[in-house]
């Protein structure tokens, strides 16, 4: 059975590839999301961020024998540190001035990363085994899914939308969003503004970590891992709308899905469609899908 003149394994097959893609998007479109929308930094650091949690999951194997479950839960715990080391020492000093400045910082950090990445390891890249229950694939009919990109997509849209649960529907989100808008008022209830600005910092960081322990057996860990993806992951904010976090998951997937059927029907397009995408919406709504206009 073909698809306008494609073999229907073809053609799911790159839908699916889409989908897995359109997974990772998501996840560090909504940890830029997150750090934009409640701290107002735009965090260029975190391409660099999701490199390092891919980088902790090596090291935790190669050294220390930690299983890849384990890891999941180390790696953002990790990286979620470092980003509270920078926010404290660093960004905390940048929340009252141009938001270029924030830029320039995070993007001199990444550069930083990178090199002493690139330092200890090389850029030939390192590979990262699929854990055991995860091996594999399962039969559907139409088509063969492997069973770890199942568990990609599965894992991320939950912590996704579990992220976006906590900020919008609870109240320690409404903490944290009454706390960037109005802090002293916050504060005169009793609540550690600083402390809950902090925590949300290393926790977006955290966020980004958890994609590169997702991508790590998928793709080659190189220490230019994050800077190939950041810039299509911007494109994915702006499209979705800055600091729009539902805007940022549904954009990744969508864009995801649409980047891999353009590989179908038009490769040569497949590299620069989220790009004309994100033209077009910025000629027709300028502050993006789901952000709010000014």
């Amino acid at each position: 059975m073909d698809i306008f003149g494609i073999p229907i394994q073809a053609f799911l097959g790159q839908l699916l590839l889409g989908l897995v893609n359109g997974s990772f998007y998501a996840m560090l479109s909504l940890g830029l999301a997150v750090i934009f929308g409640l701290l107002g930094i735009v965090n260029f650091a975190h391409g660099a961020l999701y490199m390092l949690g891919a980088y902790v999951a090596f090291v935790a194997l190669d050294k220390f024998g930690i299983n890849y479950w384990l890891v999941l839960l180390i790696a953002p715990l990790v990286v979620g540190a470092i980003g509270v080391v920078v926010e404290r020492t660093l960004l905390k000093h940048l929340y009252k001035i141009d938001p270029i400045y924030g830029l320039l910082l995070t993007f001199g950090l990444a550069l930083i990363a990178e090199g002493v990445m690139r330092d200890q390891f090389g850029v030939s890249g390192q590979s990262y085994p699929v854990p055991d229950l995860l091996q594999g694939a399962t039969n559907l009919g139409f088509m063969v899914l492997p069973n770890y990109r199942a568990w990609v997509v599965v894992a991320s849209l939950s912590v996704c939308l579990g992220t976006w649960y906590l900020i919008e529907r609870t109240r320690l989100g409404a903490y944290l969003r009454a706390g960037t808008e109005n802090p002293a008022l916050v504060q005169a209830f009793g609540i550690n503004v600083p402390t809950m600005v902090m925590l949300t910092y290393g926790a977006g960081c955290g966020l980004a970590a958890f994609a590169g322990v997702l991508a790590a057996p998928v793709i080659q860990i190189t220490p230019l891992m994050g800077s190939n993806l950041i810039i299509v992951v911007f494109a994915v904010v702006v499209i979705g709308g800055m600091g729009s976090i539902l805007g940022s998951i549904l954009t990744g997937v969508a864009l995801g899905l649409v980047e891999g059927l353009t590989k179908v029907f038009y490769p040569e397009a497949s590299s620069i469609v989220v790009f004309v995408i994100m033209a077009i919406v910025l000629m027709i709504r300028p502050a993006g899908l789901f952000g709010k206009e000014l």
